[in-house]
């Protein structure tokens, strides 16, 4: 085999390692020529892709023809007898999709691949064996191949030649995947240039982003500690606490649009200590080197989750560092930032109280929802409770009322409320209102905070519209439930208040309606641990998989195409699930809870990511994840949250907080009874809910 290539490039390190391939590599491309015996085969790889095209001699193809060398070829500036377009392209929604029977099965026709940072040369031609196009479904394309399509390999017409237009030699650093489906396909080219019979029986590498554990591979003792110790580390890794002086630089202001979305991430960004507070995420964009940018919106909710996994992995790990990292990020965003200097601040204002979505843009800070509202307060007394720093305890309390009396007669709040709604309206509207709003995924956590206000207070406003409210939900579980991305999160989300409500009121009807609840989500539990996602009716979804192929990435979307696929969703249902089940197995001490959230939490240690080459995806969890596979796999529909993301807050935040806790040996409920929030309670419902208002 007769490579052009410089020696570092992927596919030439894979290949100079098998046995029954003599491998040849040559820096230039007359040198190759000249090399190649009769009847030789050639890889002729781009190894400036994307930036470049490579530059091939105009009689190039003729000389291979001559010495009758069957040869694949990428990237090429030219190519004889097909019109090039003089323009690369770089698109945004199309993936990979094989178009033929050329690989027989593995990969078969219509199965999706991912191309990172896919640039192709546009051309066209009918006969193609890969192709680029925007296609919906998880591993196939299930509205089949579009008209408007581009192809990405294909056999070149007179000749014994493949032609790529992009750089599938690019696999290892662009992190192409699913990987058994790339070895398929470099399995099915050798074979097709070798054409004496060889059979390609091992074709492996290393993927750049592996899981710390394998499926069956043995758990050190310490497996768990171990997990938190790298997924409180993450946050330094993957430079999401905020520098010094770097809100300033991206120039995003709370009362603007947004100026700056993602930065790259670099080794050069110093390491903040909470003071500045906490980025969102690493976002899902993969580039053709295999790295993802930083999202840099500053958010409530992932302050006070990402404060909670300081904490609690400080107490675990002896760390009294992290303590003061967790604090400084809730004074940066309750006291220090602008979160709470306006109309939010205001007495006078319907919004005095509540906590704004984020505040790099209006768009953010306008935005106001209750159950990021309440994760961000679940975080806070997770930090009061380890740390003993109670100088949030009376903003802490003003929200739990703000939200208390933003909520309505049947203990619904509805999905958000926007400031101008909260100015045009008052508070006095929503307490009124009589909202329906059957969504755990919106609801159910703001309810747990009610319960837990309520043992901590003992004010019945916080219980009673709280149980009609979950009462009236569980009557509908789950049909009748409005679903987000997905019914599995809906049924991960209601675990939290209803194991809070027997905590408060231990009666028969309240634990039947927690067995219910849980007795749903472990039916989607895998033996490997893994919950697997799961649709409701089309009709009930807010975010269902892509309807088209012209739908897909238009707006958030489930990592499944149907139901059955084997996906786990690591943003909105597994992470919240192993939430719910923790706190029902301290509830409930009932073996069965103990066995699940004890299989959950190993197959989360086992999958997070190991990746030294990748220190912003290193000791992460991702969105999504194959668990037939054992690999980082969904679909990418999702227009904000694709399959490789990292959320600060709700994925890596409460996966370190609640291993941290499992290590402890406490639940968040027993944690912070000793909360002495109560002492802000009297004088702040006085001011927030004056006498003569129906409570």
């Amino acid at each position: 085999m007769h490579v052009y290539c410089e020696e570092g490039n992927d596919l030439y390190k894979v290949i100079q390692r098998l046995e029954y391939m003599d491998v040849v590599r040559y820096d230039n491309l007359d040198d190759l020529l000249d090399g190649i015996g009769k009847g030789e085969s050639a890889l002729i790889l781009a190894d400036d892709y994307p930036n470049e095209r490579l530059n091939v001699p105009d009689n190039f193809f003729d000389l291979l023809k001559e010495k009758k060398s069957r040869f694949y070829i990428e990237f090429a500036d030219k190519l004889p007898g097909v019109k090039t377009q003089p323009k690369n392209k770089t698109p945004k929604y199309e993936r990979a999709v094989v178009n033929s029977s050329f690989f027989g099965n593995q990969p078969d026709s219509l199965d999706i691949l991912s191309i990172n940072g896919l640039t192709y040369v546009p051309t066209q031609v009918s006969n193609a064996h890969i192709v680029a196009a925007r296609v919906a479904g998880l591993d196939s394309a299930i509205y089949g191949v579009p008209k408007e399509n581009n192809p990405l390999l294909f056999p070149l017409n007179n000749y014994d030649g493949l032609v790529s237009t992009t750089g599938l030699s690019n696999f290892i650093k662009g992190r192409y995947a699913p990987q058994v489906e790339w070895q398929g396909i470099w399995k099915r080219i050798f074979q097709f240039l070798l054409d004496d019979g060889t059979v390609i029986e091992k074709l492996d590498w290393n993927p750049k982003i592996q899981t710390t554990y394998d499926r069956n591979e043995q758990l050190p003792s310490d497996y768990q500690k171990k997990s938190v110790e790298k997924g409180v580390e993450w946050f330094r890794n993957a430079k999401m606490l905020v520098p010094e002086k770097y809100n300033g630089i991206l120039h995003n202001t709370h009362n603007e649009e947004i100026k700056t979305e993602f930065i790259n991430w670099s080794d050069t960004i110093s390491n903040g200590d909470g003071s500045n507070g906490v980025f969102e995420c690493v976002f899902s964009r993969i580039d053709e080197k295999g790295n993802q940018p930083i999202g840099v919106v500053l958010r409530g909710d992932c302050t006070g989750e990402v404060a909670g996994a300081f904490a609690a992995s400080g107490k675990l790990l002896g760390r009294e560092e992290n303590y003061e990292i967790a604090n400084n990020l809730l004074e940066f965003y309750l006291k220090e930032s602008s979160a709470l200097k306006g109309e939010y601040g205001n007495p006078t204002h319907g919004a005095y109280g509540l906590v704004p979505w984020g505040i790099s843009s209006y768009a953010w800070y306008k935005a106001n929802y209750g159950d990021d509202n309440a994760r961000l307060f679940l975080g806070a007394i997770i930090t009061a409770a380890i740390t003993g720093n109670t100088e949030q305890d009376d903003t802490l309390m003003r929200m739990l009322l703000a939200l208390h009396r933003t909520t309505g007669k049947n203990g619904f709040r509805g999905d958000r409320i926007d400031l101008p709604q909260l100015q045009e309206n008052g508070w006095q509207h929503y307490y009124e209102g009589k909202v329906m709003n059957l969504s755990p995924h919106m609801e159910a956590y703001l309810w747990a905070c009610f319960l837990w206000a309520y043992d901590k207070t003992g004010d019945p406003i916080f219980l009673e519209r709280t149980k009609q409210a979950i009462k009236t939900t569980m009557e509908g579980y789950p049909n009748k439930w409005k679903w987000m991305n997905g019914l599995a999160q809906e049924k991960a989300r209601i675990l939290l208040p209803l194991a809070w409500l027997v905590r408060v009121e231990n009666t028969d009807e309240n634990r039947k309606m927690l067995y219910t609840a849980l007795d749903g989500l472990l039916e989607l539990q895998d033996d490997s641990g893994a919950i697997r996602e799961e649709l409701g009716s089309i009709e009930k979804g807010v975010f269902p998989p892509s309807k088209s192929n012209a739908d897909y990435g238009l707006h958030e979307a489930s990592l499944i195409a149907k139901n059955g696929d084997p996906v786990s969703d690591l943003l909105y249902t597994t992470n919240f699930a192993l939430v719910g089940l923790h706190e029902a197995w301290y509830t409930l001490k009932d073996p069965r809870i103990k066995k699940s959230v004890d299989q959950l939490s190993e197959f989360l240690c086992r999958i997070q990511v190991k990746s030294p080459e990748h220190p912003e995806l290193h000791g992460g969890w991702m969105r999504a994840f194959d668990f037939e596979r054992f690999e980082h796999w969904g679909s990418n529909a999702d227009a904000g949250w694709g399959a490789w993301a990292i959320e600060s807050g709700w994925t890596q935040g409460w996966i370190t907080t609640m291993l941290s806790l499992r290590e402890l040996d406490t639940s968040i409920w027993d944690l912070t009874k000793n909360s002495e929030i109560n002492n802000h309670y009297d004088a702040l419902k006085k001011e927030m809910l004056p006498t003569g208002k129906k409570q």
